[in-house]
């Protein structure tokens, strides 16, 4: 079995920022010439959040008013400043898992991995892959 390891940085504009991270998962995949196994996404942030979705501007749009609307962003919460945005990162996983078959990463129909900025600045960002297989 081999372990092949990647870190990928990018900025984020702030609150609710969506960056789509296949092409990256895809050129990781290829790149550790593992052809059959996993590749685990990880995003290593107390508020960030991974998701597998359709990537298009109208479903970011109503990803985010959702998350408006299950965590308002002026909720009179205790922690100073982006409370709101620690709480919404809990609502989503850090992390994502994919298989690889035959060299590729396997994603659904419309299937994009989205990192989604939940703070409030803009962050520069840095996401672990991590390929493993044979």
């Amino acid at each position: 079995m081999r372990v092949f390891n990647e870190k990928v940085s990018f900025s984020t504009k702030g609150e609710i920022d969506f960056t789509d991270l296949t092409r990256k998962v895809h050129e990781v995949v290829r790149k550790s010439g593992i052809k059959n196994g996993l590749i685990h996404v990880f995003a290593p942030h107390a508020t960030g959040v991974l998701i597998l979705t359709e990537h298009e501007p109208r479903l970011d749009s109503d990803v985010k008013d959702l998350l408006e609307k299950l965590i308002p962003k002026h909720g009179g919460y205790r922690h100073p400043s982006n409370a709101h945005s620690h709480l919404r990162s809990m609502l989503l996983p850090p992390d994502r898992t994919l298989p690889i078959m035959d060299g590729e990463a396997v994603f659904g129909t419309w299937q994009s991995l989205v990192f989604v900025e939940t703070d409030v600045y803009p962050r520069e960002r840095t996401i672990i892959m991590q390929a493993i297989g044979e």
